[in-house]
């Protein structure tokens, strides 16, 4: 029966020992998507990628790819259709970048055509002729990025794509990968730590957290979380609370405010007045909205580092 996703895990899960670094991933990636795949260092981003990839082998479970569950027969097959990224990129230091792209191609066994787009791509036309010993961190970055879309597959996996460059790097990365789905019909599984890029690039996401996937949906569903309200500390919240009740308004009590939906200026404004018609003192109205921030750190733990 056809999934409709470009890649799904089934409770997959990868054990080292005791030690349980993913639990029973069920990750789905729709076609055509950037997905971000979100989570504190250590989570277990890197070994679920490792596992799609075929780079570690699952202790349970089971992944599908294009639509076909993944076994040994047809994982290399299937994988003939995927470019990655997986931590830091390998390279030959001593060879030139075309040169580099060159031995991977021959190995992909796609066009040497490709080599040209790809360094167009990755803006590497210039220093394809330069020794890769005297890239820069980020040129050593886009030149992964241009192996990795050699043949120009329909699945990219890219893990942390921007760990270690500067904003102008970032930025340019972070172009790079926007621009794919789009210009080459390509499905992106991007992993990050940092909240601030995935929310920039990505329009699904997933956030896991010491190896379980702990949220999974559309961008905009995550940023429908983030609800604003109004807060007001008084006096009485007794009386204040029946007041907004009498109003058909659902209000809770947390802490010294209490929390209402967002209403608008004229109901605030008759509101205030109300209370203090009936001698309520009021201390304090501001409008709130828990950030994207607030979101991440409560699905993952306030104690996880960013």
């Amino acid at each position: 029966m056809p999934t409709q996703n470009l890649v799904e895990t089934h409770n997959l899960t990868k054990q080292y020992g005791k030690i349980r670094c993913v639990n029973a991933v069920n990750m789905q990636v729709p076609p055509g998507a950037i997905y971000g795949f979100l989570g504190p260092n250590g989570a277990g981003k890197s070994t679920t990628l490792k596992m799609i990839l075929g780079l570690a082998r699952p202790t349970g479970g089971s992944i599908t790819l294009f639509d076909v569950p993944v076994n040994e027969k047809n994982r290399m097959k299937l994988l003939a259709q995927t470019g990655s990224l997986i931590e830091s990129p390998s390279y030959y230091g001593h060879l030139t970048g075309e040169e580099n792209l060159r031995i991977i191609q021959t190995l992909k066994g796609c066009s040497e055509k490709d080599i040209d787009k790809v360094l167009k791509i990755v803006r590497l036309q210039e220093a394809r002729g330069k020794l890769v010993n005297h890239y820069s961190l980020g040129m050593k970055q886009r030149l992964g990025l241009a192996a990795a879309l050699l043949g120009f597959p329909k699945l990219l996996i890219l893990d942390e794509p921007t760990n270690g460059l500067d904003p102008a790097g970032i930025q340019e990365m972070r172009e790079l990968i926007c621009s794919l789905p789009g210009a080459y019909g390509m499905t992106v599984l991007v992993s990050s730590h940092l909240l601030s890029e995935i929310d920039q690039m990505a329009d699904h996401v997933g956030i896991i957290r010491k190896g379980e996937l702990v949220y999974q949906d559309t961008l905009e569903s995550l940023h429908a979380h983030s609800k604003e309200q109004i807060a007001l500390r008084v006096s009485h919240m007794a009386i204040a609370l029946d007041l907004l009740r009498q109003d058909g308004i659902e209000a809770v009590q947390e802490g010294d405010y209490l929390l209402l939906p967002m209403v608008d200026d004229a109901y605030v404004a008759n509101l205030c007045r109300q209370l203090v018609t009936q001698n309520i003192s009021l201390y304090r109205v501001e409008k709130r909205e828990k950030s994207l921030e607030d979101i991440f750190l409560s699905l993952t733990g306030k104690e996880s580092s960013l």
